[in-house]
Order: C-alpha cells, then sequence, then structure tokens
C-alpha cells in the first residue's frame, strides 16, 4: 500500500521541527572567563552553568545562567566570556555548557 505524499511531507517535516538544528555547538572561538579577584583572593571555587543562543553569522546573541555555585560569585565572568566566544557562519542555535572555577 503506497502512502499519500502529502503524508510523507507532513512526517518529514514533524521531524525535521522536532530535531535541533545542531545537536552540539563548537566554537571556532573560545574566550575563557577571568578568575574574579576576590574569589581568587578568598580561595573560592563554583561553576556556572549557562545556556546560549547563536545567531546566523556565528556570534552569541544571548547568554541566561542556569545554575550557579556559589551564587553571585562567577556568574558575570562567565556571561562576559561566553559572549564573546565565535562559531561559524551558518551555526545558529542554542547550546548548554558548564564553565568550572577551580584555583
Amino acid at each position: 500500500m503506497r502512502r499519500p505524499v502529502s503524508l510523507i511531507l507532513a512526517t518529514a517535516f514533524a521531524l525535521i521541527v522536532a530535531l535541533p538544528a545542531h545537536a552540539e555547538l563548537k566554537p571556532v572561538k573560545r574566550v575563557n572567563p577571568e578568575y574574579p579577584p576576590e574569589a581568587a583572593r578568598s580561595g573560592t571555587t563554583g561553576f556556572v552553568e549557562v545556556e546560549y543562543t547563536v545567531d546566523a553569522s556565528g556570534k552569541v546573541s544571548s547568554v541566561s545562567v542556569v545554575n550557579a555555585k556559589p551564587a553571585r560569585t562567577f556568574e558575570s565572568a562567565a556571561v562576559k566570556a561566553v559572549k564573546q566566544w565565535e562559531f561559524a557562519a551558518g551555526t545558529d542555535g542554542r547550546g548548554k555548557v558548564r564553565l568550572d572555577f577551580a584555583l
């Protein structure tokens, strides 16, 4: 039994919409965060998890903090660094990364 072309096209379209455009984004330029001086002086370590969006030009268009420990210590350094990352042109999508801060 042959399936109608419209059913095949609808199924293919649903799969394309459901799957992410890029499963794993890899930066061509990655800037590491600067360790906050206050945290370094006090010996504080931790991490920040951020989600970011990359536009069609390969630039990071937005960054948001998902989780951070300790809170309000490393977030601004992590966001500032990820905003400087660059990806290959045409690599638009969303990504998530954990940045560890250790002395």
